[in-house]
């Protein structure tokens, strides 16, 4: 969520002008999170997200759309996009495709979650999960092993020695498991901290879907314990990760390949996210108010979990 496409009061008044939101009464841009332009957007009805997609196409954009849609209607707490006076979720804004979604109450955590947070979010993911078992749209993950092998190729030359071995090692041995029997279905694959939006200990709702697509259930829970759970040693909290994984299986209980493949998904998440902030880092983007975040994060997640399994 930075701000790589500025706008000026005019483009948002003539923007707005096609929904039935009321006036501009203020906007400012958000600069946490790094793929899209995101601005807070007041006016004198209610207030709004506004997201400027730098990367996705027209055709892209609907799954997203009717995957927020679909989770609202079935009682997902999260934001939800809005329609047009055309009946459409998605508009024009600058030449670029542009959606208005509700703004939640609440914020993200930036530093260690409650016990109670996890505990909440974890049964919101599970309840997520079921729900959009039932979803009729499809789309493939744009972040899978083919990207993480172009990802990597892209950034071979920005690391040192230990970190290319480590890089060649994970990516072999990632290649080579089969993931395909395992139970899946809509996973957001991006649940951190800053996407789930609370007010005390209560849950807002989940935000930024635009990673959203077809894929394991057990790969979104290991995304998500990997943000949730993570110290700032880039070790697993006992008592936090206990937490998240008893209240998902609480709503679903995982099955025994699971359990025998999760060490392996949980290291495929720490390389996805170290592979992206690697990209972020070394080929970034030109943006206002750009937000980089550290890849040596999940460099050293990924070296616990190959040396620490984690047993669900």
């Amino acid at each position: 969520m930075s701000v790589y496409t500025t706008i000026s009061e005019q483009d948002l008044e003539a923007f707005l002008a096609q929904y039935s939101v009321g006036s501009l009464k203020s906007y400012k841009g958000i600069s946490e999170g790094i793929e899209n332009t995101n601005y807070f957007v007041d006016t004198d009805q209610d207030r709004f997200v506004l997201t400027i997609f730098e990367n996705h196409t027209f055709d892209e954009l609907p799954y997203f759309m009717d995957v927020m849609a679909f989770l609202h209607e079935h009682n997902i707490p999260g934001a939800h996009p809005i329609r047009a006076n055309d009946g459409q979720f998605l508009l024009t804004l600058q030449g670029k495709p542009a959606a208005l979604v509700n703004r939640l109450q609440g914020g993200g955590i930036s530093g260690e979650p409650s016990l109670a947070q996890c505990g909440v979010l974890a049964e919101t993911l599970g309840q997520m999960h079921l729900a959009g078992a039932n979803f009729g749209g499809r789309r493939a993950n744009d972040r899978d092993l083919d990207w993480m092998q172009e990802t990597a190729d892209l950034v071979g030359s920005f690391l040192n020695d230990a970190q290319s071995e480590l890089l060649h090692n994970e990516l072999t041995y990632q290649l080579k498991l089969d993931h395909s029997h395992l139970p899946q279905g809509v996973i957001h694959a991006d649940l951190f901290r800053d996407n789930a939006l609370f007010d005390g200990d209560n849950l807002a709702g989940l935000i930024d879907f635009y990673y959203a697509c077809h894929g394991h259930w057990l790969y979104d829970l290991a995304v998500t314990v990997n943000d949730w759970c993570r110290c700032e040693d880039c070790s697993i909290d006992e008592t936090r990760y206990l937490m998240i994984v008893e209240s998902y299986q609480r709503i679903r209980e995982v099955t025994h390949e699971e359990q025998s493949l999760w060490n392996k998904i949980l290291r495929l998440g720490a390389l996805r996210f170290w592979l992206s902030r690697l990209k972020d880092k070394h080929l970034p983007k030109e943006g206002d108010l750009t937000h980089i975040k550290d890849p040596a994060e999940f460099e050293n997640l990924l070296r616990f979990h190959r040396e620490t399994p984690l047993v669900l």
